[in-house]
């Protein structure tokens, strides 16, 4: 090639000139170059930005919140179901993958060595719930463990003999279990309506009324719109207060300046809402938030 062709190729290349068979030349922009012309560079060649710089993350933080607890503790515990399978008795209780069939044959065997607490077609309540990092523990009409009655356990002492108390008559204690919904991972978050579904398999919560219903229509009314509107107010006994917020996860106990002894029902905890419910006895005396 002559000195001539070989000056006419050089210019090609550096104006960019697509010949046939060349392939166009591109200069690599420095990193000082217009942002614009990096972007639609980027674009043309498919890239994109560097993940999370100046991006939202589209999912909201795994595992169950402290609200969502709250939540679940206040619109779950304490509602009635009814059961589509029978419960074991037995202080361990059952456990049921979360999402899963029932393992008939294990439930059937649980039946057979430690009884039938609640049979299927039963109205039972839950009375507890307790969270495990990846279980949620269900007390079943007050859960499987023998209620202990220091009555049953006073000895009398006459002279040199001692003599037990004859027992005394009263209601027959109903039978409880415990019911364990394993999840096999964290908990997830979720609503009170997700854990009713995720316990169908054993409880039928849709013909069921709140455990509140009736007895809310005869308060004051007052009391009635504040259990609506799930506030603690002054002048609410223990049993109102749970039908407006549940039941507490934290209780605190001291004695005010005149002496009287008081009892703090706390929910929540900072920096979420966290609500103080003072009570003199069984009365509601004072309530304080705090966001």
């Amino acid at each position: 090639m002559d000195v001539r062709s070989t000056l006419v190729l050089v210019a090609a290349l550096a104006l960019g000139a697509d010949w046939s068979g060349l392939a166009p030349f591109h200069s690599t922009p420095s990193s000082g170059g217009d942002v614009t012309s990096i972007a639609l560079a980027m674009a043309r060649s498919g890239e994109s930005p560097a993940s999370g710089e100046g991006q939202t993350p589209d999912h909201p933080p795994a595992g169950l919140q402290p609200e969502s607890r709250i939540l679940l503790i206040r619109y779950v515990d304490g509602e009635f179901a009814r059961l589509v399978q029978s419960l074991p008795a037995g202080k361990k209780g059952f456990k049921v993958a979360a999402g899963k069939p029932v393992n008939m044959q294990k439930l059937s065997d649980a039946l057979r060595l430690y009884g039938t607490a609640a049979s299927q077609g039963d109205t039972v309540q839950i009375t507890n719930l307790e969270f495990r990092s990846q279980e949620i523990v269900l007390q079943i009409n007050g859960g499987g463990k023998k209620h202990f009655h220091l009555r049953q356990h006073i000895q009398i002492g006459i002279g040199n003999v001692d003599a037990t108390p004859p027992p005394t008559a009263g209601p027959p204690e109903i039978a409880g279990a415990t019911l364990t919904l394993d999840y096999g991972r964290a908990i997830p978050d979720m609503s009170p309506d997700d854990l009713k579904h995720d316990l169908s398999a054993f409880m039928d919560f849709s013909k069921q009324h709140s455990a509140t219903v009736n007895w809310v229509d005869t308060l004051p009314p007052q009391f009635q719109e504040a259990i609506k509107d799930h506030r603690a107010v002054v002048g609410m006994d223990q049993e109102m207060v749970i039908a407006a917020l549940g039941r507490p996860e934290h209780k605190v106990r001291e004695k005010d300046p005149e002496g009287n002894e008081t009892e703090d029902w706390i929910y929540g905890s900072p920096p979420a809402r966290t609500t103080f419910v003072t009570f003199l006895g069984d009365t509601v005396i004072r309530v304080k938030e705090f966001n």
